[in-house]
């Protein structure tokens, strides 16, 4: 090959970046089906006349099943491909919310919001962009994965200001209307542009340069390049029950069940109802967590960015801290000048899911590359459980005392033990990951 040529080759752009792309569009479309439910608690329950209790209890298995499905979703990725597994979690999502609109028993919105829109978003979770940072990319991983996490953000900025109008103007049947034709309409884009495996485009991970030694191979093999083989369920479980004697792994479980108690199951489904109690319109409270997605894809991007250069175990030390923080604050802001949501919105949006990123690297360096997905699926399964437990026990608080205030401080307090208790994971090893 001429230089020339070799030249030409160098400056075109690597079809890892067209991977990520499509990913993170995935991710948005799952993130707006995610924040469906916390736009439509109110009108939901006052149609059906249920309570909030009995609302969260949906949405609390919607939730637990999103966790549940992750270690399983990163096993059928091995198995089956990344393009198979996220057509079926868009079709899931897309079918779940579009029947919803005719339903109207509660078992039915069991069925519907609980169990199919919880598979579906299982399976178009965090645990996928974790898995095509590390099938995608040697280099700029920390930095890709905190963009695809910041995905969540971005759908909330996108989805929530014109899912609450539609809401406020045609009923809470408006919302999963909006999420069904966005979830079919990114269909076509994973069908045609989605790719399992950089051997598939004739080359290799992003920044891997060099002869390909045994070692890289054996790697390639893992991130897709020959296809697992075996019961994903069987792997699943067999690496779960492997990763449960390290203490790390129960130090990594522990915080991001803090992290989801503390986020989309608190904040994600109870914000706009504890505005609303306190006399602020739910377009407006839409608004803020809209803002709050904005804070949060800055935060997040450059925790990725971060992760990559410094000590991730004071990278968390510090989220949590300042979770906790603004969590304490909550109540007031709520009840205080617009000034103080506005502030909260900043600071508790700067670090809305910025733990991610560093729990990705360090869940790679305390079990390595290999199992490093499928652990990372059980510490986000962890995560919904906290999620679902917030979720329903924030709903119970409201219905049993009338405000949401203890479980903000409740969170918050939490979030200050979670932020010690990360600064000794991984502490005395070498990455494992480069």
């Amino acid at each position: 090959m001429s230089h020339e040529s070799t030249a030409r080759d160098g400056r075109k752009m690597h079809y890892a970046w067209v991977v990520a792309g499509v990913t993170f569009v995935t991710l948005l479309a799952a993130a707006g089906a995610r924040a469906t439910p916390g736009v439509t608690l109110l009108p939901l329950g006052n149609e059906f006349q249920w309570s909030r209790a009995k609302v969260s209890a949906i949405i609390s298995i919607n939730i637990f099943l999103y966790g549940l499905i992750g270690p399983f979703a990163a096993a059928l990725y091995q198995r089956f491909g990344l393009r198979r597994c996220m057509l079926a979690g868009m079709a899931l999502l897309s079918a779940g919310y579009a029947l919803s609109m005719v339903a109207t028993a509660y078992w039915q919105f069991v069925v519907l919001w609980g169990l199919v829109v919880g598979a579906g978003s299982g399976l178009a979770a965090t645990v996928l962009g974790a898995a095509v940072a590390n099938r995608w990319f040697t280099e700029r991983r920390g930095l890709v994965m905190g963009v695809l996490t910041a995905s969540t953000a971005t759908g909330q900025l996108v989805f929530l200001p014109w899912m609450a109008a539609a809401v406020t103007a045609q009923g809470w049947r408006a919302a999963p209307l909006i999420v069904a034709l966005a979830t079919v309409a990114v269909m076509p884009v994973i069908w045609f542009f989605m790719r399992d495996d950089p051997r598939e485009v004739g080359g290799r991970p992003y920044g891997e340069t060099g002869p390909e030694s045994e070692s890289e191979r054996a790697r390639e093999r893992e991130r897709g390049g020959r296809a697992a083989t075996g019961n994903p369920a069987k792997r699943a479980l067999a690496v779960l029950v492997e990763a449960m004697r390290v203490r790390d792994f129960w130090l990594l479980a522990g915080s991001f069940f803090v992290c989801g108690a503390s986020t989309n199951g608190l904040i994600g489904t109870h914000l706009i109802s504890a505005a609303f109690d306190c006399g602020i319109p739910e377009v407006r409270a839409a608004g803020l967590l809209a803002m709050m997605g904005l804070f949060d894809l800055v935060g997040t991007t450059a925790s990725g960015w971060l992760s990559d250069r410094y000590n991730c175990r004071y990278l968390l030390f510090g989220y949590y801290g300042l979770r906790g923080l603004s969590l304490l604050f909550l109540p007031q802001a709520l009840l205080g000048p617009v000034a103080g949501l506005g502030v909260f919105a900043v600071f508790y949006g700067l670090d809305w899911i910025a733990t991610v990123p560093p729990t990705v690297r360090l869940t790679g360096e305390v079990f390595g590359r290999e199992k490093a997905s499928i652990v990372f699926g059980w510490v986000v399964a962890a995560h919904q459980v906290g999620a679902a437990f917030a979720a329903y026990t924030a709903g119970a608080v409201r219905t049993s005392l009338g405000s949401y205030a203890w479980a903000f401080l409740g969170a918050g307090a939490l979030c200050l033990i979670a932020a010690v208790a990360v600064l000794p994971i991984a502490r005395g090893r070498s990455a494992a990951v480069a």
